[in-house]
């Protein structure tokens, strides 16, 4: 018979094992060229993508998520490509 068992193993990290903040951590933290802030990561782009809910068709989303990592961006570049082939007027009066 099985019994109710955790799904990992709990382990107690001291927090005295914590390894010390040095300076040498902290002049890492930030990169400067003379007095400008070097920032770190992705470069922000002119064009950011927007976050929104939207409700497709089962069958829809399934299919792309079919074909793999990046579904999500070949679904936005089939959305281009299909605005390409279709002008949209100007909606502003």
């Amino acid at each position: 018979m099985n019994g109710n068992k955790p799904a990992s193993s709990a382990t107690w990290v001291d927090p005295d094992d914590a390894p010390e903040l040095t300076d040498e951590f902290f002049e890492r933290a930030d990169e400067y060229e003379g007095e400008k802030l070097i920032r770190r990561g992705r470069p922000r782009t002119d064009q950011p993508k927007l976050a929104v809910t939207v409700r497709y068709d089962a069958d829809v989303v399934q299919a792309f998520r079919a074909t793999g990592r990046g579904w999500q961006t070949r679904m936005n570049a089939a959305l281009r490509e299909w605005l390409e082939t279709h002008p949209t007027a100007d909606t502003n009066d």
